[in-house]
């Protein structure tokens, strides 16, 4: 079980790897928290609001993002938290929020954004919060881009131009069992049976991108993985969170395609039982993938439309088709689908339904569906969404263009069994 400590008191727990990588997990006890979860009441089963939000909480330089958080007038933060306010999610995972080591950037956002009324929205409030260093902006040491020269945020474990940038976070209503927390930040890519590392453009050779040093250090996670384990009313749901890369950024070698569609499939190897997901090490050492019947919510950023954009063909079907993922009901919106034929462009070749799109990108690729919130089987979808607004209704001003972010959350409510809660 999460810790029960004041919330303004940083809990800092450390997470065995080959070294020792800092998480910050910060809780607060439900009976001292207004709008908290507390016990379950004998009446039915929990309704869960799980939502992804890729709000673009990045800075350009270290300490951008606790800068701007210190104070309750970042225009963004604002939007972004209005955005979340008007969602109320019950377990959220935001994409794209500098980590650092203290978790003071969580406490910020919740005190000076989150648990303030924003624009006539309500105040939410999340008693739990977790954040793990991420691969971003982290020196590999090595010429990973095969440029000549070794340096810069495109040798990095994950492209960054400092250690924690592009992070991601996790807010929850929920007691967060920190202890039993999953994180695959160390995981190396050749260690992926079958894996679809580059191969070298200029030699032929298959897989021949990275030299077989470079191969002993180089990480399959751009940012990072983790299972975060959350109690809901006595019931355990596996969060499972991550942000591959996006397909771009590289050369006829696709090392960036390849990647996303083997971080997607890592996830896609853990839900399953038995010899497939026998390979995956954590950071502490422990193999194995997600126990049998496990209730989870795969989460994300996944970078990969199912029939659109510049990821992998069947990149992001690895998981969509996965046998214990429910995708009975697929997230939607009106907004998208007027965006689409305002913008028009590639947007009128797309071939995926425009209502399921999740982001509005410049061309190409044009808007795509690119954000996910998958739940397993034994969970019941009950509602799902995408927070994009047409027009004439007044919190367009959130979903137009890019601001507060280029992409929309994106939730999913499901009844969890098991529990006492409707």
């Amino acid at each position: 079980m999460s810790s029960t400590v004041p919330r303004r008191r940083a809990l800092v727990a450390t997470v065995a790897g080959a070294a020792l990588a800092t998480s910050v997990a910060v809780a607060l006890p439900a009976s001292a928290a207004p709008g908290a979860r507390g016990p379950a009441a004998d009446r039915g089963p929990t309704t869960l609001r799980v939502a992804t939000f890729n709000a673009s909480l990045n800075r350009s330089v270290e300490g951008g993002l606790v800068a701007d958080l210190s104070t309750p007038d970042d225009p963004q933060a604002q939007a972004v938290s209005e955005v979340i306010q008007r969602n109320a999610p019950d377990l959220l995972l935001v994409n794209e929020f500098d980590h650092d080591a203290d978790g003071r950037a969580l406490d910020l956002f919740r005190e000076n954004y989150l648990e303030v009324g924003q624009n006539g929205a309500g105040p939410v409030e999340y008693p739990y919060a977790f954040s793990a260093p991420v691969n971003t902006g982290v020196p590999s040491g090595y010429d990973l881009d095969n440029d000549g020269s070794v340096g810069g945020p495109n040798d990095a474990y994950g492209f960054g131009f400092f250690p924690g940038q592009y992070g991601m976070a996790v807010f929850s209503k929920y007691p967060i069992d920190e202890d039993a927390v999953r994180t695959f930040q160390r995981l190396l890519w050749k260690d992926m049976p079958g894996a679809l590392l580059p191969d070298d453009p200029a030699t032929g050779t298959p897989g021949g991108w990275y030299s077989q040093e470079e191969l002993e250090h180089v990480r399959l996670s751009s940012k990072s993985h983790w299972d975060v384990p959350v109690d809901v009313d006595g019931r355990t749901v596996h969060f499972l969170v991550s942000h591959p890369t996006p397909p771009v950024f590289d050369g006829p070698e696709d090392r960036n395609g390849r990647r996303n569609h083997d971080e997607i499939r890592l996830w896609a190897d853990y839900v399953s039982p038995g010899k497939r997901s026998a390979w995956i090490t954590d950071d502490a050492g422990a193999r194995g993938g997600l126990t049998p019947g496990a209730s989870f919510v795969v989460a994300g950023d996944q970078n990969s439309d199912p029939r659109d954009g510049d990821s992998l063909p069947g990149s992001i079907q690895q998981l969509l088709d996965a046998p214990r993922v429910n995708t009975s009901v697929t997230p939607s919106s009106d907004g998208a689908v007027e965006a689409s034929l305002a913008q028009r462009g590639a947007n009128l070749e797309h071939e995926s339904p425009a209502r399921y799109d999740t982001a509005d990108f410049s061309e190409p690729p044009g808007n795509i569906r690119a954000d996910y919130v998958l739940p397993s089987t034994d969970l019941r979808i009950v509602d799902a969404g995408v927070f994009w607004r047409t027009s004439d209704d007044p919190l367009s001003r959130l979903t137009t263009g890019t601001f507060p972010s280029d992409h929309r959350l994106v939730h999913v409510d499901v009844r969890v069994p098991g529990t006492g809660r409707r």
